[in-house]
């Protein structure tokens, strides 16, 4: 098995390496030079090779880029334990890391689990930021309202399934990690974006010794542990986009509405015909919104 979990395209400029953080060690993928730091948070069941398309290009507009594998991930540590996985040590590694990368200015680029971090810790104000951008995760307290209405709750049915004990996991990985492929393939609307390589390249990640455990162990800990930390108001202060892939499967339209309540600079940008995997599956529209917003500042609200 290789020490990292993909091998980028050398033209692409990113390299890998482990950086220490909280006392875990995250496998890491880096573009770029400079103190602006884009820290780029994944979801599940992905990697930082989600965020192939995007790194170079925030490169090219001069940020540092640093994608790591969460704790659980890839090569990263795997902790042992569900109460590893809550959200008071998730948004802990987010600031060591942070620290370690020694930045004077930083943002947040998040996706899915990446995403829920994100929210918390820039509610939280673990450390300051000047910039956030979530991707097809409702701000939390946008999500605490939805969960309430079957429209969500439905979908939602997945977290529910994942409290079980070593049930999901063999789901998941029987027939080869059938699973985390058809994870993809099945919720995409453009099936073009995940061939077979992309595919595997998750497929081998969740199959390392301990990970499809701790993958799940995220959606044991939000509900076994979701006191771990206090939301206060919830409010966010600093500029915030939103990038939303409309045909999005696991969470239905309405949690976009209502965030500007919540978030006091905030953007949205909609994508039809784009499913949950946004980045990955509208690589280049995703990119020219961001390039957009990081050369502008905000744009009008779809």
């Amino acid at each position: 098995m290789s020490e990292f979990t993909w091998t980028p395209d050398p033209a692409s400029g990113i390299t890998q390496r482990f950086v220490e953080a909280n006392g875990q060690q995250f496998e890491l993928a880096e573009c770029g030079s400079g103190e602006r730091l884009a820290l780029m948070l994944h979801g599940f069941p992905e990697l930082n090779y989600s965020w192939r398309h995007q790194m170079p290009m925030l490169a090219a507009r001069g940020w540092r880029v640093w994608a790591p594998n969460l704790r659980g991930y890839g090569a990263s540590s795997k902790p042992e334990g569900i109460r590893a996985y809550a959200l008071d040590h998730l948004t802990a590694d987010v600031a060591a890391l942070i620290d370690v990368s020694g930045a004077k200015e930083v943002m947040l680029v998040a996706h899915d689990w990446g995403a829920i971090i994100a929210w918390a810790f820039a509610v939280r104000k673990l450390r300051p930021l000047v910039k956030l951008v979530i991707m097809n995760v409702p701000h939390p307290m946008v999500g605490m309202r939805e969960i309430r209405h079957w429209r969500q709750f439905r979908r939602s049915w997945y977290i529910f399934f994942f409290q079980l004990p070593r049930l999901p996991e063999r789901m998941m990985l029987r027939d080869g990690a059938a699973g985390i492929k058809g994870a993809f393939r099945n919720m995409a609307v453009d099936k073009s974006r995940f061939p077979a390589d992309v595919l595997q390249t998750y497929a081998d990640a969740a199959l390392r010794p301990g990970a499809i455990t701790a993958m799940i162990n995220y959606y044991r800990a939000l509900l076994r542990h979701r006191d771990s930390i206090d939301l206060g108001d919830g409010r966010v202060d600093i500029p915030t986009l939103m990038i939303w892939g409309e045909e999005d499967s696991a969470l239905n339209i309405r949690c976009t509405e209502g965030t500007e309540g919540w978030v006091r600079d905030f953007t949205l940008r909609r994508l039809p015909n784009v499913s949950h995997w946004v980045q990955q599956e509208a690589p280049e529209a995703v990119n020219a919104i961001l390039g957009e917003w990081l050369g502008l500042g905000a744009l009008p609200s779809c």
